[in-house]
């Protein structure tokens, strides 16, 4: 019971589902990008991808100071038929906006 409603707490939140969608559609990201492409603070999207990984949404990577969120995988069937119905809705998905780049490879990611 207790993982249900906190699924469900977590999509029970426009910009949660944009966030969610957004990285369904562009893979992983990294959250300097989704605050970029969102505009908004630094604090906000990680409260959002917080809430969204507890869940069971999302894994995330650390590769040296910057996190990369993806959709988890393997993903339960109830997770993924959210999934399935959120990229149906007619969500407000802005453009990825890169703005972050690797340190060590002096590359852009």
């Amino acid at each position: 019971m207790e993982t249900f409603l906190k699924t469900m707490s977590a999509v029970n939140d426009e910009t949660r589902l944009r966030i969610l969608n957004f990285i369904d559609i562009n893979k992983q990201i990294c959250v300097c990008d989704i605050e970029n492409s969102f505009d908004m603070i630094q604090s906000r999207v990680s409260r959002h991808l917080k809430i969204l990984k507890e869940a069971g949404f999302l894994s995330v990577e650390r590769k040296g100071r910057w996190a990369y969120y993806n959709i988890r995988t393997p993903m339960d069937e109830f997770r993924q038929s959210i999934l399935k119905e959120i990229s149906y809705l007619e969500l407000n998905i802005p453009i990825l906006k890169k703005s972050c780049s690797n340190e060590k490879e002096g590359t852009n990611i």
